[in-house]
């Protein structure tokens, strides 16, 4: 091969090289941007999962912890979903321990008032609750309107208390005597002497805790 023949063979690699190069490079940037975007959506993501996480009201406890919960049904409107959806009176209704509350909020004509209550705290006596009163004691209390309101209004909190707030406190109710509360973890008395049998149980405008004592206000 002649010089003429080699440099013009040279020149033609040399142009080859230059027009390949901002291919290269082009190439180079897409995967660059292809690769930030993968970054972004993904970080976009985690912050939309962040930002729908459901904000916890029951300080820091969010499941129904205690014997009685077991006794819940598992599925339907009285379960903790269910109930969850609905206001406080009508999630009562909805769960077969708590018939005999029911029939007492009934005809104390207070289920309005407590469905229509934002942000309250209901402590629920069970059935069994219920069947410690003697029944002609019970009979007497429920044929009295202004004393069942009495009795059934010291049960209600006109703020949602979380676990943690039951400790240690006092609580004006909305029939405007107080109630005390104390315990730990997930044994707690309500006076000293009704247990949280089912708590952190959530309804759509109250929490709920459970108890297996009616309590009694001061005459």
């Amino acid at each position: 091969m002649n010089t003429s023949s080699r440099r013009f063979r040279r020149a033609a690699v040399a142009v080859a090289s230059v027009a390949l190069l901002p291919l290269s490079l082009t190439a180079c940037s897409d995967d660059s941007k292809d690769s930030a975007s993968s970054d972004s959506s993904t970080s976009s993501a985690a912050e939309e999962k962040t930002s729908k996480a459901p904000a916890d009201d029951m300080g820091g406890m969010t499941e129904p912890f205690g014997p009685a919960c077991a006794s819940v049904p598992k599925g339907g409107k009285g379960s903790f979903t269910g109930m969850a959806k609905d206001p406080v009176a009508t999630a009562a209704s909805n769960n077969p321990a708590l018939s005999t509350l029911v029939t007492a909020v009934k005809k104390a004509g207070l289920v309005d008032t407590l469905n229509n209550a934002k942000d309250i705290t209901v402590f629920a006596p069970t059935n069994d609750a219920f069947a410690k009163i003697p029944k002609a004691d019970l009979d007497k209390v429920l044929a009295d309107k202004a004393q069942l309101t009495k009795i059934l209004t010291y049960h209600v909190v006109g703020k949602k208390l979380a676990p943690k707030d039951l400790e240690s406190g006092s609580y004006e109710t909305l029939e405007k005597s107080k109630l005390t509360t104390s315990g730990s973890g997930e044994s707690y008395k309500v006076n000293g002497s009704a247990d949280v049998v089912c708590g952190n149980v959530r309804t759509a405008n109250a929490n709920v805790h459970i108890i297996d004592t009616v309590l009694m206000p001061k005459s």
